[in-house]
């Protein structure tokens, strides 16, 4: 498992070694630059003071010790023969030119100052590796003592790290000891900047889980409730079958259909408020694609065409925008759909009348659903998208659930849904907004 300490510990300590690293290479170049000015200075220094010396003995022969000085000194004649060698060495330059110059031989770099006398020529010399390792010396003083405190400094950073990464342990501590139903919220005091936007993110989490739990809570308390009644005359009607005459049972067996139906229907709107209420539904966008809405009307008016001539309702279509299209999902607009008009239809008198009509205005699409039944006051126009509220004055057979799924599908397609009377004052139009494709007529 990755560890957020010992990524910041190998971080912090890389960073310090290269740091180190640098600062000693850096030193390095300024201490050979320094030894270069010291040590020719006293190059310069050491051939001025031989000038007034006369080397007119032989040459001396030295040993292997000697030959590990610092300094060679050799003398030229005016006529380019060597009269004088402080030391024996192979590799040692010959004459060069007068003043500073820095010559390659075999064995290595020399530095060498040349000083010409009214007598000989005066040569002094250096082996460069001689400043590269005092130079070298110099950087390694700086960075072994850091090498030598990396350990100390890696525990120091071990320590450090943890402290300042207490509140994370204690964060997962206080969520980890939480019960499942707990959603109050984390508690922010005292905890640095950097950890909050985790922590408020966190809350916000908890508030819609608490929020979907609370909606899951209601219903399955309403969906009880709900059902406990059509369950109940159900059982009752059963009873009562066994003592019943013929005439009797046929009617007790209607009203157990009609019974099976109303609690069929119950169950089939309510599962399919609760498909929409699944988070990761979003009213099944993975399947939205460009449809065309007033062909999805066609095929749900087809699916209630019975329904609407045992009433006999005139149900229609105005499709003046036939072509409009949209982005959305079939199944759930034409669940959309079929709850709009199977209201429209059960709310609409004996040989009433149903218009559909769906407009293209502009950016949005219009989809709109008018009957001639008692309408929706006003006041209580807010209160028919509650889930199973039902109107005072409401036919039977409704299960309260119609007009929240409708609501549902349209938030999750980004529409309004608008509740108005009708044209003559009579009746209800139901007027559902979406955004129009680009490029749709």
């Amino acid at each position: 498992m990755s560890s957020l300490r010992t990524r910041l510990l190998l971080w912090l300590l890389g960073a310090v070694l290269l740091t180190g690293i640098a600062g000693a290479a850096f030193l390095y170049r300024q201490a050979l630059a320094e030894a270069d000015i010291v040590f020719d200075q006293q190059l310069q220094e050491t051939a001025h003071a031989l000038r007034d010396r006369s080397f007119l003995q032989p040459a001396p022969e030295f040993g292997e010790r000697e030959a590990a000085a610092d300094l060679v000194v050799q003398v030229w004649s005016l006529t380019g023969v060597r009269v004088y060698l402080s030391q024996r060495h192979a590799s040692l330059p010959g004459l060069t030119t007068l003043g500073f110059s820095t010559v390659r031989t075999p064995e290595g770099e020399w530095r060498v100052y040349g000083l010409r006398t009214p007598f000989n020529v005066i040569q002094v010399a250096q082996p460069m590796r001689v400043r590269e390792s005092r130079a070298a010396h110099l950087a390694a003083r700086v960075l072994l003592p850091l090498l030598l405190l990396m350990p100390a400094l890696g525990m120091v950073i071990w320590i450090s790290v943890g402290r300042v990464l207490a509140p994370l342990r204690k964060l997962a501590q206080q969520v980890g000891s939480r019960p499942a139903v707990e959603s109050a919220p984390l508690r922010e005091r005292g905890l640095p900047a950097e950890v909050r936007p985790l922590v408020t993110s966190l809350n916000d989490l908890l508030g819609r889980l608490s929020s979907q739990r609370e909606r899951e809570r209601r219903f399955i308390a309403d969906a009880a409730h709900e059902l406990r009644t059509p369950l109940t005359a159900l059982r009752l009607q059963l009873r009562g079958l066994d003592q019943a005459g013929e005439q009797e049972r046929r009617a007790a067996i209607e009203a157990l259909e009609s019974g099976v139906g109303r609690a069929s229907r119950l169950v089939e709107q309510m599962l399919a408020l609760a498909r929409q209420d699944a988070p990761e539904s979003e009213a099944g966008s993975e399947f939205r694609r460009p449809l065309v809405l007033a062909e999805l009307a066609r095929q749900v008016i087809g699916e209630l065409y019975a329904a609407a001539e045992a009433k006999q309702v005139d149900l229609g279509l105005d499709d003046a925008a036939s072509e409009a299209v949209l982005v959305g999902e079939p199944e759930a607009l034409k669940t959309l759909l079929r709850n709009l008009l199977d209201n429209a239809i059960r709310h609409s008198p004996q040989g009433g009348r149903v218009d559909v009509s769906v407009r293209n205005a502009g950016s949005t699409i219009e989809l709109v659903v008018l009957d001639q039944g008692s309408g929706i006051p006003e006041a209580e126009r807010g209160r028919v998208f509650d889930r199973f509220y039902r109107a005072p004055d409401a036919p039977p057979g409704g299960s309260g659930l119609g007009l929240a799924i409708v609501r549902s599908i349209a938030e999750a397609h980004a529409a309004t849904v608008t509740l108005a009377g009708g044209d003559d004052g009579r009746g209800l139009k139901v007027i559902v907004r979406f955004a129009a494709q680009k490029g749709s007529n």
